[in-house]
């Protein structure tokens, strides 16, 4: 693992039905549907939005983590995805849904970004995270995966897939998950209302850094 630091509420009845290791944007899109069936969402999942934190070189580091090997649970993973479900006015209100953390499930998303992201911590620029926010009636619809990406050069599985049958979306697109994935500081937009608007219509999301996460989601109302 290359150096890190820069030198000098509701909770669901049983853990989610669908779940395969190293396949979470497939594991987030079940569970997006697991929590409205529950009814712990909204009834269609607008108060949910998927979450893609990667950049531009695909390392990115979080902690507690399950699949850590020390205490910290630190891993850098290449990109990660979680739920964010705003149901509520106060900051509590903000759940994050994170299948492979240590942290409570949900936690708030004020104690995911201190524990997990800890922003606060001396990081090298190449591994500064940016987040790809995806209203989640929007990514049911639309994100599909042929799971290409988790085969080796002579066509083996780098990790087992999930036994169902490959995602594709509601248009018969069969694989774009490297538009959820892909981002760098271009994509970036510091505009919180802009950002606002733009997630509950813009295919893919929109990016922005984790400086902003707090108050994009704490102004931020599903629409009707």
């Amino acid at each position: 693992m290359e150096d890190l630091l820069v030198t000098s509420s509701s909770t669901l009845p049983h853990v989610p039905s669908v779940y395969t290791p190293c396949y979470c944007e497939e594991n987030v899109y079940f569970l997006c549907k697991e929590l409205w069936k529950a009814k712990v969402a909204d009834s269609e999942g607008r108060d949910l939005f998927v979450v893609f934190i990667s950049n531009a070189d695909r390392q990115v580091p979080f902690w507690c983590q399950k699949s850590g090997k020390g205490a910290d649970g630190l891993v850098v993973w290449d990109y990660h995805v979680i739920c964010v479900q705003r149901s509520g006015e106060d900051s509590d209100s903000i759940q994050v849904w994170d299948l492979d953390s240590k942290l409570p499930f949900p936690v708030t998303l004020s104690r995911y970004i201190n524990e997990a992201i800890r922003p606060l911590f001396p990081l090298n620029p190449k591994f500064r995270r940016l987040f790809r926010v995806v209203h989640a009636p929007i990514y049911l619809r639309s994100f599909a995966s042929d799971r290409r990406h988790m085969k080796d050069n002579q066509g083996n599985w780098i990790s087992s897939p999930p036994l169902y049958q490959p995602i594709i979306a509601k248009d018969g697109t069969v694989n774009n998950l490297d538009m959820f994935i892909g981002m760098n500081e271009e994509n970036v937009h510091s505009n919180v209302e802009e950002l606002i608007k733009g997630v509950f219509c813009q295919k893919f999301g929109v990016v922005m850094v984790e400086t902003d996460l707090e108050d994009f989601f704490s102004r931020t109302q599903w629409q009707s």
